[in-house]
C-alpha cells in the first residue's frame, strides 16, 4: 500500500498549534495511508504550548513532532508589534523547514514489498505561516492553507487585497468615522460589503490591527492575504451546515481563488484536562458543577489569550450578583509582556480586585465559584452548563456548537468581532453583549452584563432551538456521508492524484 506524508506548520500559539495538530490527527485516523510530520517553532517560555507539545508527542499515533533549530530572533528594529515579531520569526525558519522536509524525501523509499511507496503528498501551513509557500514551490511540493479560524474571516483576507486598493485612508476617520474611497465620486460608508457576509459589515468589526493603514499590522495582514490565493487549496475547520451562505459566496467570489475544503469541527475535547499545567483544579470544579441543576450555570471564559483589566472585572461581578444565575467564572492576569500569554493570578490577587466578599457571599451560597484556568471543553460538555459568556474565538463556539449550549458574545481580539457580529447578525446562534469591544473602551456595565445573561438563560428560546439543531448538524457532518466527510474525501483524493 502506498503511503502519504503531509507535513504542517502553525505559528507557535495554542490557538493555532491545538487545531493544527487536531486535523493531523483526524487525517491520520481518516485514513491509515497517511503519515503526519508536525514541524514545531520554538518559543521559550511558552509552557502551555510545550506542556501540550509533550503530551502529543507521548500519545499521538501516526504523527511525527520534529523541532526546529533555533534562529536568532527579530531584531527590535524589525518590528513594531507582537504580529511583526511572529511573522518575522516564522520567516526565519525557511531554511531549516527546507532542509527537514527534504531530509525526509530522502527516506521515501520502502522499507519492504508490503509498506510501497511513501512520498510527500502535501504542506499545510497556517494564515499566518505563507513564507512557506516559497518552500514549497522549490521542493515541487503541493501547498494548501489550513485555516483554524471561520470561512466568514477567510472571506474577508481573500478579499483584503480588494478592500485596500479601493480606499485611500484609514479605516477609521478621526473626524467622520467614515472610510473615504479613492474614487472620490463613491460615496463615504461605515460598511462594507465583503464576501462570506450576508449583511453590510460595520469596519469597526474589523481586527483592531487592519484599521489603521500606517501601522505594521495592517501590512502583515495584507501580506498573508494577497498570500493565499497562491496555494492549491484552503482547508478550513468549519462546515457547510454553520457557514452555507459563507462558503458558497468565497466559493463563487473569485474565479482565481482556491477552492476551499471545510472539513470541521476539529476539536480537542478532552486533551487540556489531561496536560494543562493548571489542571490540579479541574476535579474540585467538576465536583461544584456536579452539584448543580442542568442548564442552570452560566459559564465566562475569554480563551487562551483573554484578559480583563480590575475595572471591568468588578463590573462584572455586580451584574452576576444582580442577575442571580449559578455561574462558573475564568479569570486570568494579563500578560506582563507583549508575547507573553495570560497567566494565573497568584496569592488571591485575582479575588482582591473583586468586590468585597463578592467571592465568599457566592461560595456560600453555592451559587457561583471563581477560579483560574479551566478545562473549557469539558465544562461546556456537562449537563449543569446553561449558557456561554465568550470572546468569540473559533475554536470556543464549535466546542460550544458541539455541545449546544448558547453563547453571549464578549470579543477581544483578532477576528473574534466579526466571528460576533456572524453569530449574531447572521447566524441567530448567540445573544449580544457587545459586538464591538476594545480596549480602553466604555466597560461592559452590570446592566448590559445582567439584561443579556437573562436573553442567555431565559428569554431567547429561538437561539436555544438554533444551538440544539446545529448542535446536531456538526455531528453529522463528520460522519459517513456527511458534508465533512464528503470534504475531506475530495481533499485526500487531491493529496493522492497522480500515485
Amino acid at each position: 500500500m502506498n503511503k502519504f506524508h503531509v507535513v504542517f506548520i502553525a505559528t507557535p500559539g495554542i490557538g493555532n498549534l491545538v487545531p493544527t495538530v487536531e486535523f493531523a490527527r483526524h487525517l491520520t485516523n481518516h485514513d491509515p495511508r497517511f503519515i503526519a510530520t508536525m514541524l514545531m517553532i520554538d518559543m521559550a517560555e511558552r509552557p502551555i504550548v510545550n506542556a501540550y507539545i509533550q503530551s502529543c508527542v507521548a500519545t499521538a499515533t501516526n504523527i511525527n513532532f520534529i523541532n526546529l533549530p533555533p534562529v536568532d530572533p527579530p531584531s527590535l528594529d524589525e518590528y513594531q508589534t507582537s504580529l511583526g515579531y511572529i511573522c518575522l520569526l516564522i520567516a526565519k525558519h525557511k531554511l531549516h523547514v527546507k532542509n527537514a522536509i527534504e531530509d525526509l524525501m530522502s527516506t521515501e523509499s520502502p522499507s519492504d514489498s508490503e509498506m510501497g511507496n511513501i512520498r510527500v503528498a502535501g504542506f499545510l501551513v497556517d494564515m499566518f505561516c505563507t513564507s512557506m509557500i516559497d518552500v514549497a514551490n522549490e521542493l515541487g511540493i503541493p501547498c494548501y492553507l489550513y485555516f483554524a479560524s471561520p470561512v466568514s474571516f477567510l472571506g474577508f483576507m481573500l478579499y483584503f487585497p480588494t478592500v485596500d486598493a479601493i480606499f485611500a485612508t484609514e479605516f477609521v476617520d478621526s473626524d467622520s468615522g467614515l472610510m473615504v474611497p479613492k474614487d472620490s465620486a463613491a460615496a463615504n460608508t461605515s460598511e462594507l460589503t465583503i464576501p462570506g457576509f450576508a449583511n453590510p459589515l460595520p469596519h469597526l468589526m474589523l481586527p483592531n490591527r487592519v484599521l489603521y493603514r500606517k501601522q505594521e499590522g495592517y501590512f502583515w495582514f495584507l501580506h498573508h492575504a494577497r498570500r493565499y490565493k497562491e496555494t492549491k487549496g484552503m482547508v478550513v475547520n468549519t462546515f457547510r451546515e454553520l457557514e452555507p451562505y459563507a462558503i458558497d459566496s468565497v466559493s463563487n467570489a473569485n474565479g482565481d481563488w482556491p477552492p476551499i475544503y471545510p472539513i470541521g469541527p476539529v476539536l480537542d475535547l478532552v486533551g487540556p484536562a489531561l496536560w494543562h499545567p493548571e489542571r490540579a483544579q479541574h476535579d474540585s470544579i467538576m465536583q461544584w458543577l456536579d452539584n448543580q441543576p442542568p442548564s442552570s450555570v452560566v459559564f465566562l471564559c475569554f480563551g487562551s489569550m483573554g484578559s480583563l483589566c480590575g475595572a471591568q472585572l468588578r463590573e462584572i461581578a455586580v451584574g452576576l450578583e444582580r442577575s442571580g444565575f449559578r455561574f462558573l467564572w475564568s479569570i486570568r492576569e494579563p500578560p506582563k509582556r507583549e508575547l507573553d500569554l495570560p497567566g494565573e493570578y497568584k496569592n488571591g490577587e485575582g479575588i482582591e480586585m473583586l468586590p468585597q466578599g463578592f467571592v465568599d457571599r457566592s461560595r456560600r451560597a453555592g451559587i457561583g465559584l471563581v477560579c483560574g484556568w479551566v478545562p473549557q471543553a469539558v465544562i461546556l460538555g456537562h449537563q449543569a452548563t446553561g449558557g456561554f459568556v465568550s470572546h468569540c474565538g473559533w475554536n470556543s463556539i464549535l466546542e460550544s456548537i458541539w455541545y449546544g449550549v448558547p453563547i453571549a458574545t464578549w470579543p477581544l481580539y483578532a477576528e473574534q468581532q466579526m466571528n460576533a457580529f456572524q453569530l449574531v447578525k447572521e447566524l441567530e446562534l448567540a445573544v449580544e453583549i457587545r459586538l464591538e469591544y476594545r480596549e480602553g473602551s466604555d466597560l461592559v456595565s452590570p446592566e448590559e452584563l445582567e439584561r443579556a445573561l437573562r436573553r442567555l438563560m431565559k428569554g431567547n428560546d429561538e437561539v436555544r432551538r438554533k444551538m440544539r439543531e446545529m448542535k446536531q448538524k456538526s455531528r453529522a457532518a463528520l460522519m459517513p456521508n456527511g458534508s465533512s466527510h464528503k470534504s475531506l474525501a475530495s481533499l485526500i483524493e487531491e493529496l493522492t492524484a497522480g500515485t
